[in-house]
């Protein structure tokens, strides 16, 4: 009776652990884009997008998670865990895909798939990982850091029309905005919660947590310290330029400039924390808000969020199909090889 109890409470934990985020992006889609006329989108979609821009900035969204397979190849190496090269690229493929359907998952199933095809301690690998986590965290700061400093009065901005700057705190209660912002919040500390209760769940088991340690320190006897920079900052770059190209792809955005971009390339970076599949609905949230700070209607704004956000996710579907696929047939045939 015991048993089947906690295996009720597990199954309850993993449904919500699945429903919850799904249920969190699309109230804060459906708020954010109740009264919308579809069929514009569709129309721009079919007609006035331009679709050359589009795949260019495609490219780069492909080649931000190759160079991140690169990267966490050379952080596994210090512990003398040498996985081949497109096993790497490939589980980096199918982590943002499994992210799309339990936000976060994509760290454990990344390092599951280095343990599957190259033998390699997944407790040493999510250590490397959450490095990567910390060297990109940096990264966020510096570029928000940089980017607020340069454009102080839209963010000042921002914060008063989403009334979250102290000022308006007196209004909090009648902003919508308020309250997508709060759920947000919310999301985050929800996936904190977990991530502490993952934690106390490897402090249980013995030895765990000192592999994890091993893989977090990694970094210190990293070969090439400057290509490990290289790495990170065309990383970081490939996914600005991924998102800046699709200013392009549409006439009532190709005139907004780098700066503006860089602006909601850091609103997005941080929704996309929120526990959302790819951060829909607090992506389209901070996106649709900026945009319109720059002097791009609502309708048009939201437009854009729309389409390039399915798009980029379908992006990171087919990305994931293909990651599985050819894991299957390359290590089948290493496989093969060497029977």
């Amino acid at each position: 009776m015991k048993n089947k109890e906690l295996g009720m409470n597990k199954l309850i934990k993993k449904t919500l652990r699945l429903i919850l985020p799904i249920v969190l992006g699309g109230f804060i889609l459906y708020w954010v884009y109740r009264g919308f006329d579809f069929t514009k989108a569709l129309d721009v979609l079919t007609h006035g997008t331009k679709w050359g821009w589009m795949f260019f900035s495609l490219l780069f969204g492909v080649m931000a998670q190759v160079i991140r397979g690169w990267r966490w190849k050379q952080t596994l190496e210090p512990l003398e865990a040498f996985p081949k090269t497109s096993n790497c690229i490939n589980a980096i493929f199918v982590s943002y895909a499994a992210s799309l359907i339990i936000p976060r998952m994509g760290e454990v199933s990344r390092c599951g798939i280095l343990k599957r095809y190259d033998h390699i301690s997944f407790a040493k690998s999510l250590g490397t990982v959450v490095t990567e986590r910390l060297v990109d965290m940096l990264c966020i700061v510096l570029v928000t850091g940089a980017t607020v400093s340069l454009q102080l009065p839209v963010f000042t901005t921002f914060l008063e029309q989403t009334g979250t700057k102290i000022p308006s705190l007196l209004h909090l209660l009648t902003s919508v905005w308020f309250y997508i912002i709060l759920l947000c919040v919310l999301g985050v500390l929800l996936l904190i919660y977990y991530l502490l209760r993952t934690l106390s769940f490897f402090e249980r088991v013995k030895g765990v947590v000192l592999h994890v340690w091993e893989g977090v320190m990694s970094l210190r006897n990293v070969k090439n310290i400057p290509l490990f920079i290289t790495y990170t900052l065309l990383i970081w770059l490939s996914y600005f330029i991924h998102f800046y190209l699709t200013f392009f792809c549409f006439s009532f955005t190709e005139h907004l400039s780098v700066l503006a971009a860089l602006v909601m390339f850091v609103g997005g970076t941080f929704a996309v924390i929120v526990p959302t599949p790819n951060g829909a609905g607090p992506w389209h949230f901070a996106i649709i808000s900026m945009m319109m700070l720059y002097g791009v209607n609502a309708t048009d704004a939201a437009i854009f969020a729309l389409i390039v956000h399915g798009i980029q996710t379908f992006l990171v579907v087919l990305l994931g199909i293909y990651g599985m696929a050819s894991l299957s047939f390359v290590n089948r045939t290493k496989k093969i090889s060497t029977q």
